[in-house]
């Protein structure tokens, strides 16, 4: 049913869901060293701390999706926000490493949900012509959620020590809580899992899950880790013959719904080859410190945050793909000025460029998850919320294993560093070329469908 007036509220709400769920994802990776030396534990076990957020959060995004399709979304939410914050509160509370690591899980199985529903929500809260800008109020979020993350953390450890970089989200989350109860109408129950669903899941779990590790090992400890996505994509290919993917495969279908996941995997994947090898630009060659480094970083999150509201409105005004393409141009635009790293660069030299790039991103974020959100029929609305998620996660996952693998052939030089940079813009590039084409057809389909002074003849779905 479309909502008689926008309900803003819950809107924020989901904006401080993914915030608080993005934060998780960066804050703590500044407090790894401490929490090592506290609890004493090996830096291959205290890394876990990371890993142990992610892999869930990878690898359970499409079943929640698929799981919440089913089930009551004011209950969802008090559930997995209410669970979040109680298990952010044992991690702080952590005796030692064992425990750490599971109260992390927990986090990250609370999040997958999270990630899945933040979007439904806002679809759902508002007006079909409102929702570039609820879309838009979440795109900008949640990036920021992650570079608020490091700074954040930082400020934490050092005025009172690891533990409130745990605590600290939980205050949110409870206000999140709190206006589930209050300001969501009750909408059905939470429903049981069956086995069937179990089983999917089990099998997506494990698929990106050896995806993530093979994809995040690559990053650190070199390229032979790339071996692991043979037997990934064996098991991925054993989930899409299931009849459980059924429904993944008839969204993806719809048109428009395939290009806006391609072009948010690939526009992800180009962002985080840039954030992954700016700090090692900034450090090695411009020979700047952490502190300039953070600050300089910080541009792009600053673009995006002025530039997010802006294409909300230009989605509701103007068109969601159109607005969604401009912006998608801005961010390839932005990396490729960003590519040349001359050695002779100030800090300020990159801060122009990165907040270039950043504007492009707040353009383009909202509007194409809006307009996906749109396209998806209405019983798969909460399916589209996880594969959006997922697609947006393997990008930013896919970033560092795809710079480190460039670099790495050229021996970690700064030539190589570059060409690296260069494979950014060039997945950037396509993103952004995926969104335009759409767009052309969708102008070509509309001129020979309509006739002058008459209503648009609706979309047929098309396959990818």
């Amino acid at each position: 049913m479309t909502p008689v007036r926008d309900r803003w509220l819950l809107v924020y709400a989901a904006g401080a869901v993914v915030f608080v769920a993005m934060l998780e994802t960066s804050i703590v990776n500044v407090a790894l060293p401490a929490i090592r030396d506290d609890l004493g534990s090996d830096p291959a076990l205290t890394q876990w701390t990371v890993l142990a957020y992610l892999l869930p959060v990878v690898a359970l995004v499409l079943p929640a999706g698929r799981w919440l399709d089913r089930v009551g979304k004011r209950v969802a939410l008090v559930v997995s926000v209410g669970g979040f914050a109680v298990a952010s509160a044992a991690a702080g509370l952590a005796p030692g490493i064992g425990f750490l690591v599971a109260a992390r899980v927990a986090q990250g199985v609370c999040a997958a949900v999270m990630f899945a529903l933040m979007p439904v929500l806002a679809t759902l809260a508002v007006r079909p012509e409102a929702r570039g800008r609820a879309m838009s109020v979440l795109a900008t979020l949640g990036p920021l959620g992650a570079v608020t993350g490091p700074p954040l953390g930082g400020l934490l450890l050092g005025v009172a020590g690891w533990r409130p970089v745990f605590f600290a989200v939980v205050p949110v989350a409870v206000a999140i809580v709190l206006v589930g109860v209050f300001a969501m109408p009750d909408d059905g129950p939470l429903a049981v899992p069956d086995r069937h669903w179990l089983a999917e899941a089990a099998l997506l779990a494990v698929g990106a899950g050896v995806l993530l590790v093979a994809l995040t090992r690559t990053a650190e400890a070199g390229p032979e880790w790339l071996l692991l996505l043979l037997p990934a994509a064996v098991v991925m290919g054993l989930w899409w013959r299931m009849p459980a993917s059924r429904p993944v495969t008839t969204l993806l279908n719809v048109s428009g719904v395939f290009a806006g996941h391609v072009a948010v995997l690939l526009l992800a994947l180009g962002f985080a080859v840039m954030q992954f090898l700016l700090p090692f630009y900034l450090g090695d060659v411009v020979d700047v410190g952490p502190e300039a480094t953070g600050l300089t970083m910080l541009a792009f999150a600053v673009g995006m945050g002025v530039a997010g509201p802006v294409g909300g409105v230009l989605a509701d005004r103007w068109g969601a793909w159109r607005a969604g393409a401009v912006g998608a141009v801005v961010v390839t635009v932005g990396l490729l000025l960003v590519q040349p790293l001359s050695p002779g660069w100030e800090p300020l030299d990159v801060v122009w460029r990165l907040a270039l790039a950043g504007i492009g991103m707040g353009l383009y974020g909202g509007p194409v998850q809006a307009m996906v959100m749109t396209a998806a029929p209405r019983a798969l609305i909460a399916t589209t919320g996880g594969t959006i998620q997922l697609a947006r996660n393997l990008g930013f996952a896919l970033g560092p294993a795809v710079a480190t693998t460039v670099w790495a052939v050229d021996r970690y030089s700064d030539t190589g560093m570059r060409t690296a940079l260069a494979v950014g813009v060039l997945a950037a590039g396509c993103g952004a070329l995926t969104l335009g084409a759409h767009w052309w057809r969708r102008a070509r389909n509309r001129s020979a469908t309509v006739d002058p002074g008459r209503q648009p003849v609706p979309e047929r779905s098309s396959s990818r």
